[in-house]
């Protein structure tokens, strides 16, 4: 009832899981991952102690067909299992149980192991692996392509219910605290991949760091919109019209790092105006995206113009 993909990035080393089923909240059974250790999928009649055991095993020195044969040893139930593993190194194994609903199977290469059951047919899984082979894409959005391959191919038999996307680096969660980099789940949704890829795109907006290199310097023109805009949004500096933006991490000098290098403003754009923006984005969660002094993202000026007060015409005037 189940298809899914667990893999490493050549790149950067990164370890991920992305997995579709005609089953709720895929996501709190299936994927298992650990930065700089593996990740395992298990399905069919799963198993969490084989990702938590499998895991372990793998991080004592295991390799993954090791580790599969030492969980699925002492398991009466293992012809029911289906499991794939893939370590930090990218060696894969995968193992489909002789009592699992057909058709199931699963396809190993190099950096991957793909797996499903209850598909539509080996082109499902064919889907899965062809799909990460050819690559072409950060890794992240290259799971769920491989997941939407294996939906165009046939997928679950039973239909579509849920998805799960989980990628481990080390210090890549929210903070630097944990290795949980992305971890999005779909537990219920007609159309659960492309709710998947909808929620990495907002990932990506909320927590990505722009490049230096992709920032626009503000100039005349911008800044006089940016000024109508964040007006328009009730963001204005302090002393205009007795508004007092929140103090935020970012002007306050705690040391939250500015990507960019400081640059003069035009006229009309000074730190006042520059305090406004940054106590606006930090409302709109968007404090990853802060900039250096005369700069803006992109992705923060389309978030600006295409907020719903500025869409809906509302206005503080």
């Amino acid at each position: 009832m189940t298809y899914s993909i667990v893999a490493r990035d050549a790149t950067t080393g990164d370890l991920g899981v992305a997995v579709q089923s005609r089953f709720l909240a895929v996501g709190a059974v299936v994927p298992w991952a650990r930065a700089g250790v593996g990740a395992v999928a298990t399905q069919a009649y799963g198993h969490p102690g084989y990702g938590r055991d499998g895991l372990e095993l793998l991080a004592a020195g295991s390799g993954p067909d090791a580790t599969l044969e030492r969980l699925l040893r002492d398991d009466p139930l293992r012809e029911e299992r289906q499991a794939g593993i893939v370590d930090w190194r990218g060696r894969a194994a995968s193992f489909t149980g002789s009592a699992c609903y057909g058709w199931a199977g699963g396809r190993t290469g190099s950096g991957f192991a793909a797996q499903g059951n209850i598909l539509a047919g080996s082109a499902v899984v064919d889907g899965l692996a062809e799909t990460f082979a050819a690559g072409n894409r950060p890794f992240p959005e290259l799971l769920v392509a491989c997941l939407a391959a294996a939906e165009a191919a046939g997928g679950d038999r039973r239909g579509r219910q849920s998805a799960a996307l989980l990628v481990v680096r080390e210090g890549g969660g929210y903070g630097g605290y944990t290795d949980r980099w992305i971890d999005l789940r779909v537990d219920d949704h007609a159309t659960p991949i492309d709710e998947l890829a909808r929620l990495l795109d907002m990932h990506r907006l909320y927590f990505d760091r722009p490049r230096a290199e992709d920032l626009l310097p503000i100039d005349e023109a911008l800044a006089d919109e940016l000024r109508h805009l964040l007006t328009r949004l009730g963001s204005l500096p302090a002393g205009v019209r007795g508004f007092e933006p929140v103090e935020t991490a970012a002007v306050s000098g705690s040391g939250r790092p500015m990507v960019g290098e400081p640059r003069a403003g035009p006229p009309g754009w000074d730190d006042l105006w520059q305090r406004a923006l940054l106590a606006w984005m930090e409302v709109q969660n968007l404090e990853e995206r802060m900039v250096a002094m005369g700069w803006i993202d992109p992705r923060v000026l389309s978030a600006l113009r295409e907020h719903p007060e500025i869409e809906l015409g509302n206005s503080t005037d």
